[in-house]
């Protein structure tokens, strides 16, 4: 049996696969087991930020491979206490919670923001309903599916867990008629990713920052997949006025970490107690291999130059595509883009890519661009030529 047939009698098929099988990876190019060549424009869902196999994030991982692949949370580690301080620093946050995923690191997030509200006001007060918004993904657990605000994902799994309040994105009446004293938190995603690659409005996400300044309502900022400079900024927050928005609690994962299982859950000083030893915890979190690429990427990434050409390759992007009758606009930051087609599929579209050696992604009817932030202008133009050519 070959890789695909051995997936699909021994996996279980929770994912719709496409057919193919990958060898290797070298920057932006991949190569499948078959050596048909193709130009990545998905980024692994916008995991391999740095793209395959950089030369310093290898380097960075094989040596901490060699010196200690794994401590229990009972003990530190030099590189998990490395990364933390270099992603203080950069965001302004004053502690963290290392997790594997963007699910768990919501999860955190979820329990950070209602254990602060049972510390302050009390067990029997009723704050504990969480504000999200529809469209909304925040992950795959029954408590971040309860969290999405997308009806397709409330099935199967019954009973959901209580406590989720679904608002109308961009509608600031919604938010006002449903922020009320039961909400201790608004947890949002400044770009919907899974769900459309939908931007919230300026003004909307104002109206959340202000109310819940007034209430003292925690805001939680998803940014899981739009964090890590994906959208030009570090964090996509810091793109909204005045002088960007920073939520009590931001949750990052995906590129964070270049490629390997990572999740981080953010908070400021008004939440910086509130885990106390016993109430979370995660065996794997904050591994010395993750952190130690992880360290590379925020080396790479937090460089201002390195963001400016984020947000000239996303310019440069929307500018060839927007010449093509097929395209009707194109939504998202930097290099998180979302594009609406007049007449054709996204799906269909990503498929007929791939045939001819391009991976692209989908986000309901739009087709979803996520290369990696290191991509450079003569594999873009490969790639953009690619997808002209199926577009037209």
């Amino acid at each position: 049996m070959n890789t695909i047939e051995k997936h699909d009698k021994y996996i279980m098929k929770s994912y719709g696969r496409l057919p193919l099988a990958v060898a290797n990876g070298n920057g932006v190019n991949l190569t499948a087991e078959d050596g048909k060549k193709y130009i990545d424009f998905g980024s692994g869902i916008g995991t391999n930020s740095l793209g395959f196999c950089d030369d310093d994030w290898v380097k960075a991982v094989s040596e901490q491979l060699k010196t200690l692949q794994h401590n229990s949370n009972y003990y530190y580690n030099k590189p998990g206490a490395d990364f933390a301080e270099k992603l203080c620093e950069i965001t302004g946050y004053t502690n963290m919670f290392f997790s594997n995923s963007g699910a768990e690191a919501n999860e955190c997030a979820i329990k950070i923001a209602r254990k602060y509200s049972f510390d302050k006001y009390g067990k029997g007060t009723g704050r504990q309903n969480i504000i999200t918004l529809k469209g909304s993904f925040h992950g795959r657990t029954i408590a971040t599916l309860s969290a999405t605000g997308q009806e397709d994902f409330h099935n199967y799994f019954f009973p959901f867990l209580e406590g989720f309040i679904h608002v109308e994105p961009n509608n600031i009446s919604d938010l006002n008629q449903k922020l009320d004293d039961s909400v201790c938190a608004v947890m949002l995603e400044y770009i919907q990713g899974e769900g459309g690659v939908c931007p919230l409005d300026i003004d909307f996400v104002n109206e959340v920052f202000k109310l819940c300044t007034m209430k003292d309502v925690l805001v939680i900022a998803d940014e899981v997949q739009t964090g890590t400079g994906r959208t030009g900024k570090f964090l996509c927050g810091a793109n909204y006025p005045k002088n960007g928005k920073k939520a009590d609690i931001t949750t990052l994962a995906k590129g964070l970490f270049g490629g390997l299982p990572g999740g981080v859950c953010m908070s400021g000083e008004k939440c910086a107690g509130v885990l106390t030893p016993g109430t979370h915890g995660s065996t794997y979190g904050g591994n010395p291999i993750v952190m130690a690429g992880g360290l590379v990427v925020l080396e790479k990434v937090s460089n201002p130059d390195f963001l400016d050409e984020v947000v000239k390759k996303g310019d440069y992007i929307r500018e060839q595509l927007l010449q093509l009758d097929e395209i009707e606009k194109i939504d998202g930051l930097g290099l998180m883009l979302g594009i609406t087609l007049k007449t054709k599929i996204a799906k269909d579209v990503m498929n007929a890519a791939l045939e001819k050696g391009l991976l692209t992604l989908t986000a309901k009817e739009k087709l979803r661009l996520l290369p990696p932030l290191t991509i450079d202008y003569q594999s873009l133009d490969r790639g953009l030529s690619i997808l002209a050519e199926v577009l037209q």
